[in-house]
């Protein structure tokens, strides 16, 4: 299943901090979009599922927002 997450106009660690009470909430193999504006993401939501096991499986950088797909895998 997937689940929409929208981080938009947060700062550093607030999208972390987001993502991580939403996929508590998950099932494996789920995955949440994750939309923001903060690009201090593209390092630290990598750096987070290495920590905790899950799987960043796409990152699409716009203009004006970035969408990351993190998959739940452990």
């Amino acid at each position: 299943m997937k689940y929409n997450l929208n981080a938009k106009r947060l700062f550093c660690p607030m999208s972390v901090i987001r993502l991580s009470e939403m996929i508590k909430k998950i099932e494996i193999n789920d995955t949440i979009e994750l939309l923001t504006t903060d690009t201090s993401v593209l390092r630290d939501i990598s750096a987070w599922c290495k920590v905790h096991g899950h799987k960043v499986i796409l990152v699409n950088q716009k203009t004006d927002e970035i969408i990351i797909f993190v998959e739940k895998t452990g």
